[in-house]
């Protein structure tokens, strides 16, 4: 049996910190062999710097995935291509920096990790997401991997599930992210495929998404431009935690993690 936990979106330090407290509980509780982090809102609420990247990996995390703020940092530009295990989504353009998907040794097996993201109400242009993921999950079966699982970033529930509908018996798990808010449809589908429309985030947990309370209240309230700043503790940390067969990649279980910590 292979064990995977996902968890969502990091927003800005009380994300980062409490992520870190939450990696040993998770580590001793499950005893996963891999943990994949979206990090897409780590650095100030927005995007992920080389640095950030290298402390998240230093605490236990194996692969960071990303989103539409993928390229928000310069250094992340100029250094994703270095970094195999922090990756910017698999339909961008082919000439575009990084990679999409990346692949785990472990001793249950090769574990694939793909990085989609959505078009439906998404500010960047990228290519099919249906059409990309359906040759990488060849590519990757050809190299052995038979657990498979896709971090699909995107803003509509809809496209999320056409996802993990898509990919049903083809990967191991669809998890989505983006939305931060965590959804209650954690199921296994019919053809073996655990999916989630959305894995929650890691951050502000009285906040909104991660950001300040009053800060959005007082955008909300005036219309006026304001800056929205993260938001204060106690900070939740979530995600599902997934196990599959390893020989056949179909997955077993999924269930949601939510913890919170005080600073």
């Amino acid at each position: 049996m292979i064990t995977l936990i996902f968890l969502g979106d990091v927003v800005g330090e009380p994300g980062r910190l409490a992520l870190y407290r939450a990696i040993p509980e998770l580590q001793q509780e499950f005893s996963p062999q891999a943990i994949i982090v979206n990090g897409e809102n780590a650095a100030h609420g927005r995007g992920l710097t080389p640095a950030l990247a290298k402390e998240m990996l230093q605490h236990g995390v194996d692969v960071i995935t990303q989103g539409d703020h993928v390229w928000d940092s310069q250094d992340m530009v100029d250094k994703i291509d270095t970094m195999p295990r922090v990756l910017r989504p698999l339909n961008f353009q082919a000439n575009t920096p990084g990679a999409g998907s990346v692949v785990l040794e472990t001793a249950q097996g090769k574990i694939g990790i793909i990085c989609l993201i959505g078009r439906t109400f998404m500010r960047l242009q990228a290519d099919n997401p249906f059409l990309t993921v359906q040759e990488e999950i060849d590519r990757l079966r050809e190299n052995g991997c038979n657990t498979i699982l896709i971090d699909i970033h995107g803003e509509a529930t809809s496209e999320k599930i056409a996802m993990a509908l898509h990919t049903d018996g083809k990967a191991t798990a669809v998890v989505g992210t983006h939305t931060h808010v965590q959804t209650a449809d954690a199921r296994i589908l019919p053809g073996g495929t655990a999916a989630i429309t959305d894995v929650g985030m890691c951050g502000s947990r009285d906040g909104v998404i991660g950001r300040d309370a009053a800060d959005v209240l007082h955008a909300n309230l005036t219309a006026l431009p304001c800056k929205l700043n993260i938001g204060g503790w106690p900070a939740r940390v979530s995600g599902v935690v997934i196990t599959a067969d390893e020989t056949t990649g179909r997955a077993l279980s999924i269930h949601p993690i939510n913890r919170d910590y005080d600073r």
